[in-house]
């Protein structure tokens, strides 16, 4: 049976395709560790294999991704440096062929298909962990939390928070038929469910503020350009403001309190420290790309030891400046936090200026998601990363057009051709080969 080409390459037509697609990265994302190389191979077998039917279509024009590319190859250059040159050299070229994957993805999908796999792969992802997943005690605060089929409670906030934000995004940004606004709200409900059993409290702050930011900024779209400017302008004055009073308040503390922790955030401020201070060593260029966490370097075992990491494997120093820092020195941290930010404002500027874009601000939240979690997790440092595939997604669609000023889709291409005559379509087909 033969498949038509735009059942898989044109965004109009590979609906079914690419939520399948998008699911099951998902569920590799999460759970690569436990599935091991095979699960790595069934995200790669979904996305390249695209390349060999229509290159051009697929790939798009390269030149215009420098800005995109510049850290994965600045990661590569690293390997010359680092204390751990293979493994720098063999995380480089998997952050890249990751990257190559999203922009794919980008180039193929709409920002529709786009919100409706994500929060399919959110809903199996937490399913899973809901049914094969457990409690992990944590040995510095002394609690049980569950953390489902992951290692840390983290990584289920924030698939949590994505489950949140997609079904959200799908449900009301993007009017649904009545199925998908069914399983937006069924995957809200899971998702919310998950947030609050994982007590993350990173996750459940950064959705709640991501959301509410989302839903504010749904009521301008009614507005003029000109006067949804002007509003969200006001707002980030005001919100500024109230932030700044709010924490000589001692509001932090207070909300802090709430989650249970302590103005350390579990260890996290003297984890920031070492990182800092293991980032004066190489303050330009840094240690390699995944270069310090290495079984066997002594700062590294010192610091598995110190925060009772019997796996000596997984661990960071919870703040990806510092981690960007430590590996690329300032030089790649620049050239991350450049993809990150452009990512954010570019979508934001799209939002602003246009009539009636809720595409661009679905992008906005994910972007604000990752800034915000930036300060105390590493979701777009590493590869076979939910968050850093969502981040080249979003970076990528900015150098993208529009879909009609694009080439024609290949379904209406098809149409053309059936109302030509036999031997006018043969030429239109060019020669046999």
């Amino acid at each position: 049976m033969r498949i038509a080409k735009s059942h898989l390459l044109a965004p109009t037509d590979n609906g079914a395709f690419g939520i399948a697609a998008l699911a099951l990265s998902f569920f590799v994302f999460a759970y690569s560790t436990r599935f091991g190389p095979v699960a790595i191979l069934a995200y790669y077998a979904a996305w390249l294999p695209l390349v060999l039917i229509d290159y051009r279509r697929v790939l798009g024009n390269y030149a215009r991704f420098g800005w995109i590319f510049a850290f994965a190859l600045f990661c590569f250059l690293s390997a010359f440096w680092s204390q751990a040159p293979s493994v720098s050299l063999r995380a480089a070229f998997q952050y890249l062929t990751h990257i190559a994957c999203a922009l794919i993805a980008m180039r193929i999908l709409t920002t529709t298909t786009l919100c409706r796999g994500a929060m399919v792969g959110c809903a199996v992802v937490l399913l899973y962990s809901l049914a094969f997943g457990g409690y992990h005690y944590d040995a510095l605060d002394g609690s049980y939390s569950f953390v489902g089929a992951f290692s840390s409670k983290n990584q289920l906030g924030l698939y949590a928070s994505l489950g949140v934000l997609f079904s959200y995004a799908t449900g009301l940004l993007l009017r649904p038929g009545r199925i998908w606004q069914l399983a937006s709200a069924a995957t809200g409900l899971l998702s919310g469910y998950a947030l609050f059993a994982s007590q993350s409290a990173t996750s459940v702050i950064t959705t709640i503020a991501v959301l509410a930011a989302g839903l504010a900024m749904q009521l301008t779209m009614q507005l003029a350009p000109r006067q949804r400017r002007v509003l969200f302008a006001t707002a980030v004055v005001a919100v500024a403001g109230g932030g700044i009073a709010a924490l000589q308040a001692g509001a932090l503390d207070a909300l802090l309190a709430v989650f249970g922790k302590d103005s350390t955030l579990t260890g996290r401020t003297y984890l920031w420290q070492q990182g800092i201070a293991a980032a004066a060593t190489a303050p330009w260029f840094g240690v390699g790309y995944q270069g310090y966490w290495v079984q066997g370097f002594a700062e590294a075992e010192r610091l598995w030891q110190d925060f009772f990491i019997a796996s000596r494997s997984g661990f960071h120093f919870h703040n990806t400046y510092i981690e960007t820092m430590v590996e690329t020195g300032l030089v790649g941290t620049l050239l991350l936090v450049a993809v990150l930010l452009r990512s954010l404002f570019g979508h934001l500027r799209r939002f602003l200026i246009s009539g009636h874009s809720p595409q661009s601000l679905a992008m906005v939240l994910i972007a604000t998601l990752l800034l915000v979690r930036s300060f105390v997790e590493i979701d777009i440092l590493h590869p076979y990363q939910v968050g850093s595939f969502l981040l080249y997604i979003a970076a990528g669609q900015l150098t993208r057009r529009e879909q009609a000023a694009l080439a024609p889709p290949l379904r209406a291409q098809s149409r053309v051709q059936s109302r030509l005559p036999a031997r006018a379509r043969r030429q239109a087909m060019g020669p046999r080969r």
